[in-house]
């Protein structure tokens, strides 16, 4: 049994990537999961002189520490304005700041989504290309369309995106356990 840990990168109190990223790893079965919410934790707009002044945030600590505790991540990525969200930028700044491979030998499911018809596919796109400069091995991805149109009551509407994602599921699944 593999320790997960999901999450959203999202700060928003009625995130939907939350949502999404919690009815994922609720599907999974025969693992440990621990499914935490970033807005929890206080952090602040990184910049240099926050750190050489006041050191790092013991939140972000706390966050490195919960990486180190698992064994596989889920992280399902939001979009504002065609990128990855300020939040979410400010959270890997201040881990890999803490330690550039704070992603080391974790394996990753990274899924997004969004009200549009692309699912927050560039942010999505962007998350592939820079998590595994942190360490982090991308095992699969998928974006989820449109997510008031296919979503609802913690059910996907959509049977090809429902098979879409328990394909990805299954593929995660079996490489964690390698």
């Amino acid at each position: 049994m593999k320790k997960i840990l999901a999450f959203a990168g999202s700060n928003s109190s009625t995130s939907i990537n939350h949502q999404f990223i919690s009815h994922i790893a609720n599907r999974i079965n025969g693992h440990e999961i621990k499914i935490i919410k970033l807005l929890d934790y206080d952090i602040p707009m990184f910049s240099v002189d926050k750190q050489n002044n006041n050191g790092f945030p013991v939140d972000i600590q706390v966050l490195k520490n919960l990486v180190d505790e698992h064994d596989a991540l889920m992280i399902s990525v939001n979009e504002h304005n065609g990128m990855v969200s300020a939040f979410f930028k400010n959270i890997l700044d201040w881990l890999s700041r803490l330690d550039r491979n704070f992603l080391a030998n974790k394996k990753i499911l990274l899924v997004s989504t969004s009200p549009g018809a692309r699912g927050g596919a560039s942010s999505l796109e962007y998350t592939k290309g820079i998590l595994p400069r942190f360490g982090g091995k991308i095992i699969d991805s998928f974006s989820f369309p449109s997510f008031k149109d296919n979503f609802e009551n913690d059910t996907v509407q959509n049977e090809v995106l429902n098979m879409g994602i328990e394909d990805v599921l299954t593929t995660f699944a079996h490489e964690i356990e390698e």
